[in-house]
């Protein structure tokens, strides 16, 4: 590309932009905070009948709220900022990953959300109870809490990071990260602890259309600075930005098709497959029906804010595309060079910086509200009252539920303060759902297609996928610390220019001086940590489930005992490509599943009991000593 050697007099700097996040910015900001806190009060005005109205609104939501709040609570901060980083320094390889969305659904629709909708659960690991035993529930309910503290933790620094070091906002306040978070957090333990389920998915529905809105005036607008649509795709695709049909099959490569499509399906089929904080949105409703038509408006719904926070980074390219802020130290971090796009653009129409923040922490609250009403769910059905053996009255459970939210979201934003260690938002998330989430998936997915599979399988293989994903996810991190990972050939970024840069962004150390590392590091790599970080997901999860069947040939499960509720109506799809033969005599096998169980009952080996027709009572627990 040929670039027009008059330097960028438009351009300010990142300290004179400060000053633009005016009195009207804060307003707007401060009205999305005020309308979400009353969207909690009206629900607590309504009251809660008991702890399955606060937790799955005695199944009340209508079909379009509960498909919003699916969009939010996971499409959060990261999405927005982190998405049109990564178009801007890797290329729109990213974006292939909606191609997996139909897939997800499908999968969610046909193999997972029958099983819960006719068990009737509170939370999606009481399954794990009911189909292997409690030892299982628990190892998946631990590892829920830690992974939703922990992204709930990114969710809200990485985004409250950005902003404040770019946009102004909170400008000259002391620790004004922490008290942005702080904000964040007291926000969403209000509504979440006074309106329950109820006022979290209506914010999230509110929050939705403030990211949505935000982000369509923004786009819009930059779009038109630069030269409209036809520019900004002339300006990527000239410098071969415009990726879509990387085919290269080395898994090493950080962004392929074959890894962004398969990483983005395990991924997203482990939040909408398994995920409590997604689980419970399914059964706020009376209908699967209504559940699956919500599933696929959501894969528009994310499908679209997936394209729109691509374009944005396609977007910001065309405008710096002769004066890069990060090579010139304009920006601290790449996550942060969409604000600054933001300020230095919009900075000086009224109210719309306001509207971008309110946006972005529109994201953060919705997943936070998710997480804090998910996990309070999670403690109080599998770990307090399962694990602990602990039983209480209706009034004091929707009490201490809420009691666990107000809990859980002081230990997140305590850890706010830990995970400005890691590395970009967007890749620390996906990594985050991909250790933790994939053999989660695998369990699940081992106990509703594999009849024969046992707990002793189920438990072994999660940990084995979990030390093993842990081992390789950690060590390409030191890797990559320690400099012994090859960034310029597995991760390499665009190229990008300073030439036309104003002379008030150049610094001393704009290009710095390479250095000789004299000592050679001492970490052992192997070829492993060069593996991209899309394929934590996947791998994790065929790990779990191949580990789990080879461990249950030792006592297998006897298929005819077995209820047979507890394995995917689907299953049958997986076998069409098979002989004839052979497919009948697999069909008859899983036609076979719970056909010696004729009780009114089903006991099983952990001591479970559930009745075998009918609907479970949603807040009943399985013990011992249960009697049905």
């Amino acid at each position: 590309m040929e670039f027009n050697s008059t330097i960028r007099d438009d351009l300010l700097t990142k300290e004179e932009l400060l000053d633009k996040f005016g009195i009207l910015n804060y307003v707007i900001f401060v009205s999305m905070l005020l309308i979400s806190a009353l969207i909690g009060v009206f629900f607590w005005w309504k009251g809660q009948k008991n702890t399955e109205d606060f937790l799955l609104a005695s199944r009340s939501m209508g079909t379009i709220p509960m498909t919003m709040s699916l969009v939010a609570s996971f499409m959060s901060a990261i999405t927005l900022l982190g998405v049109p980083a990564e178009i801007y320094t890797a290329g729109t390889q990213y974006v292939v990953g909606l191609l997996s969305y139909p897939f997800v659904m499908a999968a969610v629709a046909h193999f997972y959300l029958p099983v819960y909708d006719e068990l009737r659960v509170t939370t999606s690991y009481e399954y794990l109870e009911m189909r292997f035993n409690k030892a299982v529930r628990m190892l998946t309910s631990l590892l829920f809490c830690i992974q939703m503290m922990l992204y709930m933790a990114i969710v809200v620094y990485a985004p409250a990071l950005a902003l404040i070091q770019v946009t102004g906002f909170l400008n000259g306040v002391q620790y004004d990260v922490e008290l942005a978070c702080a904000i964040i957090f007291i926000v969403c333990m209000f509504y979440t602890c006074m309106g329950g389920i109820k006022a979290v998915i209506w914010t999230d529905t509110f929050q939705a259309l403030c990211m949505f809105g935000s982000f369509l005036a923004i786009i819009i607008v930059g779009s038109n600075a630069v030269g409209g649509a036809s520019v900004v795709f002339d300006r990527n695709y000239q410098e071969g930005r415009v990726q879509l049909f990387n085919f290269d099959p080395d898994i090493r490569q950080r962004h392929t098709v074959w890894g962004v499509f398969f990483g983005s399906f395990f991924l997203w089929l482990s939040i909408y497959g398994t995920n409590q904080a997604q689980v419970q949105r399914y059964l706020t409703v009376k209908k699967k029906s209504q559940a699956v038509t919500a599933l696929w408006l959501n894969a528009i719904g994310i499908g679209s804010l997936l394209l729109l926070c691509g374009y944005a980074g396609m977007v910001v390219y065309a405008f710096y595309y002769d004066c890069d802020p990060i090579k010139s130290k304009q920006v601290k971090s790449k996550d942060q060079i969409f604000p600054l796009f933001v300020m230095q653009l919009m900075g000086d129409y009224p109210g719309i910086p306001g509207l971008f923040v309110a946006g972005v922490f529109s994201g953060a609250l919705s997943t936070v509200s998710s997480g804090l009403n998910s996990l309070a769910a999670v403690c109080l059905t599998d770990c307090l009252q399962l694990g602990c053996n602990i039983k209480i009255s209706e009034e004091k459970k929707t009490l201490l539920t809420k009691l666990l939210a107000l809990v859980f979201g002081l230990i997140s934003f305590g850890i706010v303060f830990m995970v400005k260690y890691l590395p970009g938002v967007l890749m620390a998330a996906i990594g985050i759902f991909g250790m933790v989430g994939g053999p989660v998936l695998g369990a699940f997915s081992l106990g509703m297609f594999v009849p024969f599979a046992n707990s002793i399988g189920a438990f072994t293989g999660m940990l084995f996928s979990l030390v093993f994903t842990f081992w390789w996810g950690f060590g390409q991190i030191i890797s990559v610390q320690t400099m012994t990972y090859d960034s310029a050939r597995f991760s390499p970024k665009m190229n990008t220019t300073v030439i036309n840069c104003p002379q008030s962004w150049y610094v001393n150390d704009t290009i710095p001086v390479q250095t000789t590392n004299t000592e050679p590091s001492q970490f052992l790599h192997l070829g492993l940590y060069d593996v991209s970080y899309m394929w934590y997901g996947p791998v994790s999860t065929i790990l779990c489930f191949l580990v789990g069947i080879l461990c249950s040939f030792i006592r297998p499960q006897d298929h005819k005992q077995l209820d047979a509720r507890l394995i995917s109506p689907g299953c049958s799809i997986f076998f069409f490509w098979l002989p004839k033969k052979t497919r009948n005599k697999i069909l008859n096998y899983y036609n076979e599943v719970g056909s010696e169980d004729v009780e009114d009952t089903n006991e099983h080996k952990n001591g479970a009991v559930f009745p075998k027709s009918g609907s479970i009572n949603v807040a009943y627990i399985p013990s011992e000593n249960t009697d049905m």
